[in-house]
């Protein structure tokens, strides 16, 4: 027997293949081509369908795969990515995929074999996609609670694709590029199902020992969030998918190795598997193809493999046999990765992770969102209300809550629908899903509802051996199937434990069933000894508390690695009703109960008091009936509750300190945060505060949402959240639209819509959510919307454009292919004389690819709108007819500049000269005759606490606007018709923020520099003390482009005299910060959810800071260097740097090396003396700082070093005494050759 992959695997990294699909668009296929002689009378339309080619094609996949095989791939993937029957359905095919599967792995499984050699055996994976379809996202923005399929669909159509591909003989299943966890769990059970049921669940290696049939996931981060699109971060994502015995972990597609690396080092360092890694080929460029080169796409992979970060490496999109080629060879000197030993935590996860350790504080978890524990929440459930019923759910997060229990049982509930409903709910609320879950039910059918919904690693609550063992175990094996962790009651067939020893009886019989027969690791494992209600009255009842903390502690000591929890509300169930009795009892009895070790509990975590704050004689009487010391210890406690009197339970939310804000902001905050609740209410406000509602709708809740275009474009707010924002400004609309109607009456307009809009995503692409998105803000609007949805032919398209007289036609696209659609979808419209205005939109499409590509195929209007915010703004210019043809030829006028910048751009070919040669050019200058500037002030000086009144008055705010995304100049932006408006109130809230950060000292600004004798040595330049010692030597890159005569190739050691002159010159340096203190008041707004003046917080300080240096910068020209001691320029001329001297910084182009920071830190002694550290790739910490160099000589000015060539890289490794690839490393984007790597 050969070896197998499970021994190949710890002895070498192995590589797999790159791109199907990018291999088949190389061949250009037509429909005939895809439909073949098998499909030639098919009446769908199948171009784009590669999966249908395994049997229309074969020979054409199987030349791919040779091809891959060819250049040293050890695994190939099947072309099975989208064949299955969810993602069929769009070309009618789902009769045929069991076919393609199978064929699919049948041809692969031929190639395969035929490379394979004892000691370079192939392998092939069978490659199961996503699907086009999400378990937990909704369809519907006005409808959360909707799926596009249920769980049950998609477990159902991956048993038919795993069948097929292990009847064609794979080697391995692939669940890949996935999106949504909850569809990789629905993959996982099927693959369970079928291994199980066709006798393959266990493979035997070549060293006699048994392992699962290796399974690899690979998941894909969806975005600069660095999480997936449905919301999990890499670690969530892990910890829900560890439960499975998988052969690897990673992830793929999406972005290029470079972004894709500190994901895959996070899961790394934490999962118990091997780990894959197979990117894209870098990012897409303006027209959406792929780049980046074989050579730098293993320079990006490098480091993970240098690192022993990975076991599996291949590529995705854009990546070809010479990728692979490339990769195979590098991995010779590799070293695999060595899984991680799994964890004795309990890993949790809902969107993030929640891991507790031995010896971690307490978990609360939430207890109200209980059909039994809440009066309100159940009344809710009952009529419906779901979406008030979430913030008794959000309440219970914001007070503390890290886990959430949800129970639906209630006699009059159909608890199955509620329990899918509501937490279909709650997933579209990040805010709330964040936290894991707590799935509570007395019912199975219940939980198992519950574990469909829940994409993360939930709690089940709960099972017992109240059914007896078979029961047990079989409910058991259903929850580790799905990847929970389980809490058992101490319950038995006998009934309810309680007694100290049947609580531990129970528990250890339980604990040994649960590791023994069904295969749970103890973290995973919850007792729960059941908390009973104490001082009853019946003096039996008087032990339960003392017993429970007993058996915690027994448990702890002999059920190793085990959680225990309990419900605590339980035991104060004789005084329900008296709200401060209840949680004065909860808060003593976790006071005991933790110390003996109680991991967590079922809780109300916003109304326990603390302990030491419970007055007395209440602390007393409470514990002595907790730890039953006295006989009348429940009369005493019961005679005092009398005399407090009873408290009506309140089951009221939480203030919201937000609601005291003014209209606009409440506005926006309930749009960032998705909270409805007190729509209504604000709506009323705002029709007595406008003037009419469309202005409403134009005014706050509109810069609401270009607000939250923002943060989602900076990666600081991920899909749900912009989804349930847009269903917010739904509603919000919805409520105006009656006054919207009465408004156009009154004013004689009986139009019954902005305008008519068309929106498809085109033929061969099935990614929506970004129309989606355009289209609520363009239904918010006010626009009608005609959504054709995905995998749209330009035919359909067109047809439906013309019989519904559509205004426009927007068109959307993800995959690089869809761009060659959307030229046709623009020849169609020209060869049918259609006028209406296209736009173009999607992650694929830039401006520029519009331009150049789409633009020219017709005579009217092709506008590429680069995100939702701007959809309203271009739709209401080209709706307009009037405003329509200016738009359009300013327009066209940009387009035209982007069309000659480019072809200018491609056409220049730069010459580059030696370094010798570049030398020779150097500045000339007469040394004997040049002035020197004998420093007022020689040494190093420091400022600390510097007065911020002082530096305000030279903040550049052109670039203040700029940080904003105001682009233009100030003061002339605030009259600028478009902006001014903004930028006023933009302005007005940044002299108020000012204010405040200098009346009440929220940054500190500090600085220090330097003025120091040196002289130039070639390209370096040699600091001296000021006893004239040699200090340091700081070198400094030329410019190696061929000038025009008279020219120079500079070099910053140009503007220093050199050593062989014998004059004395000086270099200044510098760093200043105005950053520390910034974490407080971010922190600050962060509690309080203001986002808005966070970033405000952080460009105010950003421009302090530059302005710190502006200002520091001309005391040094005039005060202590004093070199221009006459200098009075304007603020206008000192920002337009028309002084004389330069201050460039490490890292920009005149010295493009960051590593200079460290030489300079250092003699500036930043760090110990005004608090600014360098992080591990050179960034300044505070971000608020800005260093540099001072030169003051007459002809210092800023240049470009631009690109670099080999001999002046090997010249400056030698000066910096590193080797040629540490210095590659560094300056790489200035390299003007690749790289070995």
């Amino acid at each position: 027997m050969g070896k197998t992959i499970y021994e190949i695997i710890q002895e070498r990294v192995l590589v797999m293949d790159g791109a199907m699909g990018t291999m088949i668009q190389r061949y250009q296929l037509k429909e005939e081509d895809f439909r073949g002689e098998l499909l030639k009378h098919h009446p769908f339309d199948l171009k784009g369908d590669n999966d249908i080619l395994c049997l229309t094609q074969p020979d054409l996949i199987k030349e791919i795969h040779r091809r891959y095989l060819e250049v040293g791939a050890d695994i190939i993937e099947t072309n099975t990515f989208n064949a299955n029957a969810i993602s069929q359905a769009d070309y009618k095919l789902e009769h045929l995929v069991y076919q393609m599967n199978y064929e699919a792995a049948r041809l692969a499984i031929e190639v395969a074999r035929q490379y394979s050699t004892p000691t370079k055996p192939r392998f092939v994976a069978g490659s199961i996609g996503p699907t086009n379809k999400t378990l937990s996202l909704s369809p519907d923005i006005n409808n959360p609670a909707n799926r596009a399929i249920s769980f049950e669909q998609m477990e159902e159509a991956y048993v038919t694709q795993v069948e097929a591909l292990l009847d064609g003989g794979v080697d391995i299943l692939l669940i890949e590029t996935i999106f949504d966890t909850l569809n990789a769990k629905a993959a996982l059970l099927a693959c369970k199902r079928v291994l199980q049921a066709k006798g393959k669940d266990i493979v035997m290696t070549a060293r006699g020992l048994k392992r699962r049939f290796p399974i690899m996931v690979s998941g894909t981060i969806s975005d600069a969030s660095g999480r997936t699109l449905s919301g999990q971060t890499p670690e969530a994502f892990l910890i829900s998918l560890s439960h499975a015995e998988l052969l690897s972990i990673g992830f793929n597609c999406s972005m290029g190795a470079l972004q894709l690396r500190p994901y895959i080092e996070e899961i790394a360092s934490k999962a118990p598997f091997y780990i894959s890694v197979y990117p894209n080929a870098g990012l897409p460029n303006q027209f959406g193809e792929y780049e980046q080169s074989p050579d730098e796409m293993a320079h990006d992979l490098a480091p993970l493999l240098h690192a022993s970060k990975v076991n599996i490496i291949g590529g995705c999109c854009g990546t070809t046999p010479e990728h692979i080629r490339k990769l195979v060879e590098m991995v010779n000197l590799s070293q695999p990765h060595l899984p991680s030993p799994r964890h004795e935590a309990l890993m949790l996860s809902g969107l993030d992770p929640l891991v507790q350790f031995p010896g971690s504080n307490f978990i609360n978890i939430g207890e109200r969102t209980n059909v039994s524990g809440s009066k309100k929440f159940a009344r809710l459930i009952r009529e419906e209300r779901f979406e008030e019923a979430l913030q008794v759910a959000r309440q219970q997060v914001e007070n503390g809550a890290q886990i959430l229990d949800i129970n639906m049982d209630d006699a009059l509930l159909d608890s199955e629908r509620c329990m899918k409903i509501f937490l279909h709910h709650l997933m579209s609320d990040p805010e709330i899903a964040r936290i894991p879950l707590m799935i509570d039910s007395s019912k199975w059918s219940v939980i198992e509802t519950g574990l469909q919904c829940s994409q993360g690693k939930c709690i089940v609550n709960s099972i017992s051996l109240k059914e007896g063992e078979k029961v047990f175990i079989q409910h058991a094996r259903t929850i580790l199937d799905y990847g929970a962790a389980v809490v058992v009651m101490a319950f038995d067939e006998n009934g309810q434990a309680d007694t100290f020893e049947r609580r531990i009886s129970i528990c250890q019989r339980a604990f040994r069933l649960l590791t023994h027969k069904v295969g749970f690791h103890t973290s995973d494992i919850i007792l729960d000894a059941n908390v009973l209600a104490i001082a009853t009255g019946m003096s039996e009842h008087n032990q339960y508390a003392v017993e429970f903390i007993r058996a915690v502690k027994w448990i702890k000591e002999n059920l190793h690695g085990v959680r225990t929890s309990g419900g605590i509300s339980n035991l104060s169930f004789s005084f329900r009703g008296n709200d401060k009795i209840r949680q004065a009892i909860h808060s003593v009895f976790l006071y005991h109960a933790i110390q003996a070790g109680l991991d967590m509990g079922i809780v109300n975590a916003g109304a326990l008091p603390v302990y030491e704050e419970i007055p007395e004689p209440l602390l007393t009487l409470v514990e002595d009936v907790i730890l039953n010391r006295r006989k009348d210890a429940t009369s005493r406690l019961v005679m005092y509750a009398n005399q407090y009197g009873k408290k009506a339970e309140t089951d009221s939310l939480i203030t919201h300190n937000w609601r005291s804000d003014s209209l606009e902001k409440r506005l926006e905050h309930a749009l960032i945060k998705g909270i409805s609740d007190f729509l209504e209410e604000d709506m009323k406000e705002a029709l007595e505060t406008y003037p009419s509602a469309l202005q409403i709708i134009e005014g706050p809740l509109m810069e609401g949402m270009n607000h939250i275009g923002e943060l989602f474009g900076s990666g600081k707010m991920f899909l749900p959240q912009v989804i349930r924002a847009a269903r917010v400004m739904k509603k919000a609309v919805d409520f105006l639209t009656p006054y919207l109607e009465k408004e156009k009456e009154t004013n004689g307009n009986n139009q019954t819509s902005a305008g008519k809009i068309l929106l498809a995503t085109v033929k061969g692409d099935v990614h929506d959510i970004g129309k989606n998105i355009v289209k609520v803000v363009l239904s918010c609007n006010n626009y009608e919307i005609i959504d054709l949805g995905v995998m749209v032919p330009a035919k359909t398209i067109l047809e439906t454009a013309i019989e519904n007289k559509v205004d426009m036609i927007g068109l959307s696209g993800l995959i690089t292919p869809s761009l060659e659609e959307m030229c046709l979808v623009a020849e169609e419209m020209e060869i049918r004389g259609m006028t209406q205005p296209l736009l173009i939109g999607g992650a694929t499409t830039s401006e520029l690819h519009t331009a150049l590509r789409i633009a020219p195929k017709r005579s009217y209007p092709v506008i590429h709108v680069k995100d939702a915010s701007l959809a309203v703004n271009v739709a209401n210019q080209l709706i307009n007819h009037s405003q329509q043809q200016k738009y359009w030829a300013d327009i066209q006028l940009k387009y035209e500049n982007l069309r000659e910048k480019y072809q200018a751009t491609k056409n220049v070919s730069q010459t580059y000269i030696t370094i010798n040669q570049a030398r020779s050019n150097r500045l000339k200058m007469d040394w004997d005759k040049e002035p020197i500037c004998q420093p007022a002030f020689i040494g190093t000086k420091y400022f600390h606490e510097y007065d911020l009144s002082e530096i305000s008055p030279f903040i550049d705010w052109t670039f203040f606007f700029h940080a904003w995304r105001l682009t233009g100049k100030y003061p002339s932006l605030f009259d600028d018709p478009v902006k001014g408006e903004e930028a006023n109130k933009l302005y007005a809230d940044a002299q108020e923020m000012l204010y405040k950060i200098i009346q009440n000292k929220w940054l500190q600004a500090n600085a220090a520099f330097f003025v120091l004798p040196a002289n130039s040595l070639g390209d370096s330049i040699e600091v001296y003390h000021p006893d004239g010692r040699v200090w340091k030597i700081l070198h400094f890159l030329r410019n190696q482009e061929k000038k025009p005569d008279g020219i120079p190739n500079l070099c910053l050691s140009d503007f220093i005299a050199p050593k062989e002159s014998q004059r004395q010159d000086y270099l200044g340096a510098f760093a200043v910060t105005t950053g520390i203190g910034i974490e407080t008041q971010l922190d600050r707004f962060d509690k309080n959810h203001d986002d808005y003046s966070g970033i405000m917080l952080k460009i105010l300080a950003n421009r302090l800071a530059e302005a710190f240096a502006e200002l520091l910068h001309k005391r040094v020209r005039r005060e202590f260097w004093a070199y221009a001691p006459d200098e009075n320029l304007s603020m206008e001329d000192i920002l337009k740097e028309k002084y004389q001297g330069i201050r460039p910084a490490p890292g920009y182009p005149a010295c493009p090396d960051h590593s200079g920071k460290v030489t300079l830190f250092e003699m500036l002694d930043a760090e110990k003396q005004i608090g600014i550290s360098l992080t591990s790739h050179y960034a300044m910490y505070p971000a608020a700082s800005v260093c540099g160099y001072y030169f003051s000589h007459l002809q210092a000015k800023y240049f470009n070093v631009g690109k670099i060539n080999p001999d002046q890289i090997q010249d400056y490794a030698l000066r910096k005494q590193l080797s040629i690839r540490e210095v590659e490393k560094l300056l790489r984007t200035h390299l003007n050759y690749e790289p070995l790597t």
